[in-house]
């Protein structure tokens, strides 16, 4: 036993080996991202009649796909297909037709899940793998309603909503919810929309040449993509309109197609108007959504037939446009069957009353044209309709009428002209008097400038003069004042001095009195300041001359070379100081 175990761990070694070599190089393969892989299996239960997609355990092609990653399946046992996943881009849906599932009740074409045939709802923009051999995913651009429009909606399933009435949730018919600018990603199996212009509309009636239906133009959009999806839906509206139009043409009596006026009177028309008249259609604006054959004509209340031209500007309410849509359809019908005939039954109730003059001349045409709508807004009212205006551009009268007013207007007309002629002549005349005034008062006007800019020029030299003599004035003041002042002080400082004068020169006389009254002889005072003058260091030498001299006398008394200064010393007396 012991030898047999390291046998079979080598065997199961082996087997475990080859197995993970056959999964991994044979068994194994890879979904890229974007694919899915559809799974076919070659062994099982066969399939119960009428399925075409395989469970667990069934032979046949697999209903679930597989995704992206790593896969590993016996191809012995399984076949294997690559195929793209299904990609929605944005502005796109995609509509789902299941091949696989239970059958629908009886009248019933929209499916839930689990059953066959198209599904409620709608995939969005993405990737999806859906098992494209059980379901048919077709992708159609999503609805965009551009600014400026609204959408209604007519559920296409369900069971139908009473006459007259709004469809509710599962029922068939116009809903009474409408869908504002933007984009929707709805089942356009499931339900339809149709696009209805808001605000302001006319219809153009041009007199005896018809007119058109003019929709107020789509607002731009800055996204191109958007821009496209919103003329997707206008130019498949467009197409249902035009469908519109020639049903209710091949509908419509030989008559009414040759252009015969309004829907009960009128005259035929040859076969070269009527190509004239298409021929102006066809190059008529491309805002225009229907060309009317129609036009306004009535006998007056004097027997004479007058047609007009009329501008009747008319607007859809959101908040109606439902329940107008269900009542008379999509735009041309609203203009067909309400907003025409509306507009010739009430301007020829209306008209029938005027003469054909009061067309022509006086208030009562204006007077018409708001009695016109007044009662087109009234009756439009009650259709949910609102009529703006109802503007009268052009008469039609017949010449026996026209042309002797207009004579007559024309005359008038001259009449005034030479009358303005006359009013113009006399005013040229009182121009140029007044042009001449004017000059002259221009020329009064500078002289007075002159005079005054003189004026203000002396006036302006007198006060610069004025101030320059009240400075010099100040000037001379301010040196008087500065004159007086140093005057004053040299007075005072010469007073000053001569009293220090006095009194030192006092002192000192005082004390040459006092001196002089020490001496009590004023020579023997005046020999003492003498002598004290004296240098100190002087010497006196007497010299001998000769015979016969002051010297020799001064010799023979005895005083030798000292005697003048023992004379001096007997003269300033025995106080006195004594000098060599």
């Amino acid at each position: 036993m012991k030898r047999l175990l390291p046998t079979v761990l080598l065997v199961a070694a082996a087997a475990g080996l080859a197995w993970g070599l056959w999964l991994w190089l044979f068994c194994r393969f890879y979904v890229e991202p974007g694919q899915m892989a559809v799974i076919t299996a070659k062994t099982g239960k066969p399939l119960a009649p009428g399925r075409i997609l395989a469970g667990p355990g069934e032979r046949g092609i697999r209903e679930e796909v597989l995704g992206e990653g790593r896969h590993f399946l016996n191809p012995v046992l399984f076949e294997r297909e690559i195929l793209p996943a299904i990609d929605i881009p944005p502005g796109s849906v995609g509509v789902v037709t299941a091949k696989v599932g239970a059958d629908l009740p009886a009248g019933e074409f929209l499916a839930d899940r689990g059953q066959k045939g198209v599904w409620h709802g709608t995939l969005g923009p993405g990737k999806y793998r859906l098992n494209p051999h059980g379901y048919e995913i077709e992708v159609i651009p999503a609805i965009s309603i551009p600014i400026g429009y609204v959408g209604v909606i007519t559920s296409l399933s369900g069971q139908q909503a009473p006459e007259g009435q709004f469809a509710g949730a599962g029922q068939k018919g116009i809903r009474r919810d409408i869908l504002q600018p933007g984009l929707y990603y709805i089942n356009q199996r499931e339900y339809k929309v149709d696009v209805l212009e808001i605000g302001v509309n006319q219809v153009s009636l041009l007199g005896k040449t018809g007119g058109e239906v003019i929709a107020k133009s789509q607002m731009a959009t800055m996204n191109d993509a958007m821009g496209q999806l919103e003329r997707n839906v206008l130019d498949n509206q467009m197409q249902k309109r035009q469908d519109y139009l020639e049903t209710r043409q091949k509908t419509a009596s030989p008559a009414a197609q040759m252009g015969l006026v309004g829907a009960d009177r009128g005259r035929p028309r040859s076969a070269a108007e009527a190509d004239e008249q298409r021929l102006k259609y066809e190059q008529m604006s491309s805002s225009a959504i229907l060309t009317l054959n129609q036009f306004v004509e009535f006998p007056s209340r004097d027997g004479f037939e007058i047609s007009l031209d009329m501008t009747v500007e008319f607007e859809l309410p959101p908040e109606n446009i439902a329940w107008i849509y269900q009542r008379f359809g999509d735009l041309p019908a609203v203009v067909d069957k309400i907003v025409m005939p509306q507009i010739l039954s009430v301007s020829r109730l209306k008209g029938s009353v005027y003469r054909a003059t009061d067309f022509i001349v006086g208030a009562d045409r204006e007077k018409f044209q708001s009695g016109l709508t007044e009662a087109l807004a009234q009756v439009m009212g009650d259709r949910r309709v609102i009529i703006h205006n109802a503007l009268i551009r052009h008469v039609n009268v017949p010449m026996q009428i026209l042309d002797p007013i207009q004579q007559a207007s024309i005359a008038v007309e001259e009449d005034l002209t030479n009358q303005a002629k006359q009013d113009t002549a006399r005013k040229q005349a009182e121009l140029n008097t007044e042009q001449a005034l004017i000059e002259q008062r221009s020329e009064e006007v500078a002289q007075q400038t002159e005079r005054l800019k003189a004026q203000i020029q002396a006036e302006e030299q007198r006060q610069v003069a004025t101030i320059h003599a009240e400075a010099l004035k100040k000037v001379a003041e301010i040196e008087r004042d500065t004159a007086l002042i140093q005057a004053e002080r040299a007075r005072k400082l010469g007073a000053a001095a001569a009293g220090v004068i006095t009194l030192v020169e006092g002192e000192r006389a005082r004390g040459f009195e006092l001196k002089t009254a020490a001496f009590g002889d004023p020579a023997a005072f005046v020999l003492w300041e003498f002598a004290d003058q004296l240098a100190e260091k002087l010497a006196i030498t007497i010299l001998h001359a000769g015979p016969g001299t002051l010297w020799t006398d001064l010799r023979q008394a005895g005083l030798g070379e000292l005697g003048g200064a023992a004379i001096l010393q007997q003269a300033a007396g025995a106080d006195a100081p004594q000098k060599k």
